[in-house]
């Protein structure tokens, strides 16, 4: 049982990552990748990332054994969803730091010759362990980014949608099934035996897409905390999650050239079930229901089951393109599209 221990400006200090951590997406995958079996859940994408895997990536699958401690340094704490400032992260971690993390690795798994060289941060080392974690990303992570932070976007606005009508506590308490909220501790049900006393430093929540079991955290409970929580997956939508569009969507976009259907990427921003997109636009369910159908098939919203309600959000896509509208003057209307309108 992991305990987390808030104290009254830790709840005020509790936030939720705006996106996908790279380094957490990169070592909780190659997890799965080092299963014997792999999982049923991504098991498909298991085998692509298995096809063709480039040697130098497998420096940084024996750093992360399916079952028990992997490194902390693999998963710097920066604040930013940039695959490139985790990386320099990692690649500037102390050498104190690295001997600690390895020494501990090696107390649970026989260690191979090259980590007596990163445990004492030498460059070859750093330098082979860059070039490991690049490659890896760019073949089994990086070309699925895309699905991947539609999908946690969609369960994020579920969370937000918590927290706006409940609080923090109520947040917390619906982040997992394996949580449970009794203050002041926050409980998850795991084989680890830890108490974390957040003493004011408050708690990083953190969405993610290749996280199976149930909420994980840094091994150092000295280190900035933080909650790493799986989504909730539709099996069905997983291997359209993992595809690659070629287009970018650019044939679909066309089906965008209509006053409501920028209003509806306009009430999304948060993230809205399909009766709020109707209420705020004024416009029918049936109507929402389809305008939300073609910005998903266009790859600009993605959407997702809550319980008992299905919520849209905007995907990197949908985000760009409204920021672009939005750098023109207003996009969207307030008031319901007439026969006239292009849909």
């Amino acid at each position: 049982m992991l305990r987390f221990h808030f104290t009254s400006d830790d709840l005020a200090r509790v936030r939720i990552a705006p996106g996908p951590d790279p380094m957490w997406e990169v070592l909780l995958s190659a997890h799965v990748v080092n299963q014997p079996s792999g999982t049923a859940l991504f098991g498909r994408w298991r085998q692509r990332a298995l096809s063709g895997l480039p040697p130098a990536a497998r420096m940084l699958l024996r750093l992360a054994p399916p079952r028990g401690y992997s490194p902390d340094f693999l998963t710097p704490v920066t604040g930013s969803d940039s695959f490139e400032t985790g990386l320099d992260a990692i690649l500037s971690t102390p050498r104190a730091r690295l001997r600690k993390d390895i020494e501990l690795l090696a107390g649970e798994h026989r260690p191979h010759l090259w980590m007596r060289d990163l445990a004492a941060g030498s460059a070859p080392a750093m330098r082979g362990l860059g070039v490991a974690v690049r490659s890896y990303y760019e073949h089994a992570v990086g070309p699925y980014w895309s699905g991947i932070r539609a999908a946690v976007d969609v369960d994020r606005a579920a969370r937000t949608r918590a927290w706006v009508e409940g609080g923090t506590e109520n947040a917390l308490r619906t982040l997992h099934p394996s949580v449970r909220w009794e203050h002041p501790v926050l409980s998850v049900s795991t084989a680890a035996e830890r108490d974390i006393h957040l003493a004011g430093r408050g708690l990083l929540i953190i969405p993610s897409y290749f996280c199976v079991r149930a909420p994980i955290t840094l091994a150092d409970v000295d280190l900035p905390p933080v909650l790493l929580y799986p989504i909730v997956h539709e099996p069905a939508k997983l291997d359209r999650g993992f595809e690659v569009r070629s287009d970018g969507g650019g044939q679909q976009l066309t089906a965008l050239l209509g006053r409501t259907r920028a209003a509806v990427l306009r009430v999304l921003g948060t993230g809205a079930t399909t009766s709020e997109i109707a209420n705020r636009l004024a416009i029918s369910p049936a109507s929402a229901s389809e305008h939300a159908t073609v910005l998903r098939n266009a790859g600009l919203i993605a959407s997702g089951r809550e319980r008992n309600t299905v919520i849209h959000a905007l995907t990197p896509l949908g985000q760009t393109l409204l920021d672009g509208c939005a750098g023109q003057g207003p996009v969207a209307a307030t008031q319901p599209a007439t026969a006239g309108d292009p849909v």
